[in-house]
């Protein structure tokens, strides 16, 4: 029994294919085949009006305005991208939550991702490169800029993958259990399993006696002190 689609992520990128062994493995994967969440990937390149350049690619960057190092992506392709996205989700039901990662921005929480995945039926992810994209982008579409971090990365990417994963998981379905939330459950980093001693170089590590014990009270006051 095929279950509908709870949340639809739209990918503006011109590396889609960065996206492709993540996506289709583990947890991700087995909620795209049962189609509670879509991923879908628009290319810049291909809302390039100009002709191919020397490399054969139809050229999504520039130098920039005033002078400074490398390229910046051009404001027209990545708009035309999104409103391609956004004529085919219009219908009254949509809701659309249009994100573009800046890392001086509001970071990025677990809190963040329950509220849009309650909220939003639509995410579009613009996924900058080079030394980032003409700022009349963040104008136009009225974006929410979103930080996944205090360190830089070399695109956007690897952010748009970490929301991917962090928003999905908050949504019904797929996950196993709701208990399957770390986040949701009494919790620690301090984990075990077997065997009960690991032998190392001469050294016993153990696992701690309480989670041995069967005492669920004694158990949860272990988990909560960690």
């Amino acid at each position: 029994m095929l279950l509908c689609i709870y949340m639809r992520f739209h990918v503006i990128t011109i590396f889609p294919e960065i996206f492709d062994s993540y996506l289709n493995e583990s947890i991700l994967g087995r909620a795209i085949k049962g189609k509670i969440v879509s991923v879908k990937f628009y290319n810049p390149r291909d809302y390039v009006k100009d002709n191919k350049n020397k490399t054969g690619y139809k050229p999504v960057d520039d130098k920039p305005y005033a002078g400074g190092p490398g390229m910046v992506m051009k404001a027209e392709p990545v708009v035309h991208a999104v409103d391609k996205v956004l004529n085919a989700v219009k219908d009254k039901k949509s809701k659309v939550l249009i994100i573009n990662f800046i890392p001086s921005a509001e970071k990025f929480t677990t809190s963040f991702a329950k509220t849009i995945s309650k909220k939003y039926t639509d995410i579009i992810l613009i996924c900058g490169r080079y030394e980032g994209i003409d700022a009349r982008v963040d104008k136009i579409l009225k974006t929410k800029k979103i930080s996944i971090g205090d360190y830089v990365v070399t695109g956007g990417e690897l952010p748009a993958m970490i929301l991917i994963d962090c928003v999905s998981r908050q949504i019904p379905g797929v996950l196993g259990k709701y208990e399957s939330l770390e986040e949701e459950r009494v919790s620690t980093s301090e984990v075990y399993t077997r065997p009960e001693v690991l032998k190392y170089k001469g050294k016993n590590y153990k696992v701690p006696k309480v989670l041995l014990s069967g005492n669920h009270a004694e158990i949860e006051k272990w988990k909560k002190a960690k």
